[in-house]
């Protein structure tokens, strides 16, 4: 049988050209699309890319996902796992195989969830369950904190660790309870009220990452219900930062891993410890500063007291001046009385009736110019001794008569404060009698008064 010759004017395609072309047509008849199938011929490359077959029961496709892909993926692939992939038709040029580009994996099942998710998501949010005003802030200083996790989990020791670290103070109780599986929601929601319940101030909610189905528990209604009733703030650290529950919706806050829920709870002991040091620091400047003040306050002040010498110089002045006053009008009243005797004597010269009748008045004047001139002179005699009184209270002699001793310096001024002395110093004691020398053995300074 022979092959008959191509229609005149046609070109004959190279295989390569037909490849090219039947791939072109199939990338764009067929956008990205999810397929689902069971896995088998699982082969990891060298290179880092995974080549697979997708079946069902009655055909399969040959699958390849990039390397930059699967290390996304985040947990591996198994012969005889059920998936489904975001793939894109291809065609394999060099060998002429049809085949697909896988983009994304997820395991079979994950659609429903995510659509369970996305509507229970959507009912809580509109009751206002997920509202910003309804969450509490964390305390700066706790003292206590609950942790909600199950003992098998690692993430639970990347929590203790990061807590210790950070905060070594801290008072840690532990609320275990299942993470997954079934009933592990109802657990986590019982284990978030007897958190509650205690005299914990945060609760921390933490589980390491997984696949939806991990996760699944977190995603449960009575989770997130639980975790709003709580009378404390709750963080949650559940999976890696690329993944999201309804329990982190619902949380006060929520932290991208469990470390980071345990670094959002613990006040840094390091960052604290360095601002008290700085706050000590300031204190003290402030306390020099203010020192410094009173100091120069104090020597203004004494600046302006007077010395006992001056005080005294300044009553005996005073006395002075006194007395000399005293002394004035004590003679113009001597001049007075004198002028008025020579006016009663020249008036009773000058009325000679009736003599013996002015030698009795003239008597009697004289009588009352002696009392007046004894009251006169009594009453200033007391001012005299009063000020006298004052000058001898004033009189550093008069303090010497009662014991004390004048301790005159090596400079010749008296010496008010021991600390102005040496060792080794000589001082001249003056005494009520006598005068005395002395040497100073030892200088004990009485500290100052607040």
């Amino acid at each position: 049988m022979s092959i008959p010759p191509p229609p005149a004017g046609s070109s004959v395609l190279s295989v390569s050209s037909l490849n090219r072309q039947v791939r072109d047509c199939l990338e764009t008849a067929f956008p990205l699309t999810w397929v689902g199938g069971e896995i088998s011929n699982l082969t990891y490359a060298a290179s880092g890319h995974v080549y697979f077959s997708l079946k069902d029961a009655s055909a399969q496709v040959r699958c390849v996902m990039w390397r930059n892909r699967a290390q996304l993926l985040g947990w591996r692939l198994e012969n005889g796992q059920k998936i489904e992939a975001r793939a894109l038709v291809s065609f394999y040029e060099p060998r002429g195989e049809f085949q697909l580009n896988i983009e994304a994996v997820r395991r079979a099942g994950q659609g429903d969830l995510f659509e369970r998710f996305l509507r229970l998501k959507a009912q809580l949010e509109a009751e206002g369950l997920f509202a910003a005003e309804a969450k509490r802030p964390l305390p700066a200083f706790p003292r206590r904190v609950a942790i909600v996790s199950s003992l098998q989990a690692a993430a639970l020791r990347d929590v203790l660790t990061t807590l210790h670290r950070r905060a070594p103070h801290l008072r840690i109780t532990l609320f275990p309870t299942p993470v997954q599986g079934e009933g592990a929601a109802s657990r986590i929601a019982e284990a978030l009220a007897q958190a509650s319940a205690s005299d914990c101030d945060a609760t921390i909610l933490c589980r390491g990452g997984g696949s939806i189905e991990d996760l699944w528990s977190f995603n449960e209604e009575c989770v997130a219900r639980a975790i709003r009733a709580s009378a404390i703030p709750v963080v949650s650290g559940v999976g890696h930062e690329t993944d999201f529950t309804i329990a982190d919706f619902a949380a006060d806050l929520r932290a991208p891993t469990p470390t980071a829920a345990a670094e959002l709870v613990s006040p840094d002991r390091d960052g604290l410890l360095a601002d008290l040091e700085r706050l000590g620091n300031r204190l003290q400047r402030q306390t020099e500063r203010s020192l410094a003040d009173r100091h120069q306050q104090l020597d203004w002040l004494g600046s302006r007291l007077t010395h006992p010498a001056d005080r005294l110089r300044q009553r005996q002045q005073e006395i002075s001046a006194l007395g000399t006053q005293l002394d004035h009008a004590w003679r113009n009243k001597i001049d007075r009385l004198r002028l008025l005797t020579d006016t009663l004597q020249q008036r009773r010269q000058g009325a000679r009736p009736r003599l013996d009748r002015m030698d009795k008045q003239l008597e009697h004047a004289r009588y009352r110019l002696g009392k007046q001139i004894a009251w006169r002179i009594s009453d200033c005699s007391g001012k005299l001794n009063s000020l006298s009184s004052g000058l001898r209270q004033l009189d550093p002699h008069a303090v010497l008569q009662r014991g004390y001793a004048l301790a005159i310096g090596p400079d010749g001024r008296a010496v008010r404060n021991a600390i102005d002395l040496t060792s080794g110093d000589t001082l001249r004691l003056s005494f009520a009698r006598g005068t005395a020398t002395a040497k100073v053995d030892q200088v004990v300074a009485t500290p100052e008064a607040d």
